[in-house]
């Protein structure tokens, strides 16, 4: 009985294994935050070195990360953050602000030859074009393009529109054609109920001339209806009456 008491005293157990455990999960997570923290920097040389670091303490360790024959550790590759964005970025505000320069060549380039249209052919009175904040407005008195009340293309309006139908293909714009009426309501049995219909038809025949018999893509107009909502006078008399029935044709900036 005394051997074997003695025997029970020599014997003790090991209760600090779970320390093992525990430092070997503090150890991990100590790699795990240096990793997130490399990787928060965009910076290649730290982030060379880390990857070569890691390699080597992973080659040398027991883990269960698969080896290769030569016994090196294969770690799985991460890519390193992607420095190409900012210069894509960087492309692509250079390339808008070409794309900005050369659409404001073309308009200049095409108020000019308007411009230079008009006074050739002594249309300053009927015809008229401007460089607005939208874009280039080139404003047709409605006497030049209808009959009073009417919303069917005059002939001598052809010549304007197939010089400015000639020149939209070579932009890169959209184009607005917006009717204008004055203030006085639509009479009675006339053709149309309201401004509203009047300056929309309006709107609408040069839009149709310009993709019908011109033959232009229809997706860069759009056709706008204003009636008498966007005087450029007051209707106050027939001379400025007769200014705010026109129609607009706005090659947008």
């Amino acid at each position: 009985m005394a051997r074997r008491n003695k025997k029970k005293q020599a014997e003790h157990n090991n209760n600090e294994r779970w320390l093992v455990t525990y430092s070997d999960l503090i150890t991990l997570l100590l790699v795990f935050f240096v990793v997130m923290y490399s990787m928060s920097k965009v910076d290649m040389a730290k982030y060379t070195q880390l990857a070569q670091s890691l390699q080597y303490t992973f080659s040398k360790s027991e883990s269960v990360i698969a080896h290769d024959g030569a016994g090196g550790g294969v770690i799985g590759v991460i890519n390193p953050p992607n420095n190409d964005s900012d210069n894509n970025k960087d492309q692509t505000g250079a390339q808008t602000e070409a794309d900005k320069k050369r659409k404001e060549q073309e308009l200049q380039g095409l108020l000019k030859i308007i411009t230079k249209y008009i006074e050739d052919n002594k249309l300053q009175a009927s015809v008229s074009a401007v460089d607005t904040d939208r874009g280039i407005s080139v404003t047709l008195k409605d006497y030049f393009l209808f009959d009073l009340g009417k919303a069917d293309l005059k002939p001598g309006a052809f010549p304007i529109l197939d010089k400015l139908a000639s020149l939209f293909p070579t932009l890169h714009a959209e184009v607005s054609v917006e009717g204008h009426t004055d203030d006085l309501p639509i009479t009675s049995g006339g053709q149309y109920l309201d401004n509203w219909r009047l300056s929309s038809e309006r709107s609408l025949s040069v839009v149709r001339y310009f993709t019908e018999q011109k033959g232009l893509a229809r997706d860069i107009f759009q056709s706008i209806a204003y009636a008498d909502t966007k005087p450029v006078a007051k209707n106050d008399s027939e001379a400025n009456r007769q200014k705010n029935r026109r129609v607009e044709i706005v090659v947008l900036r």
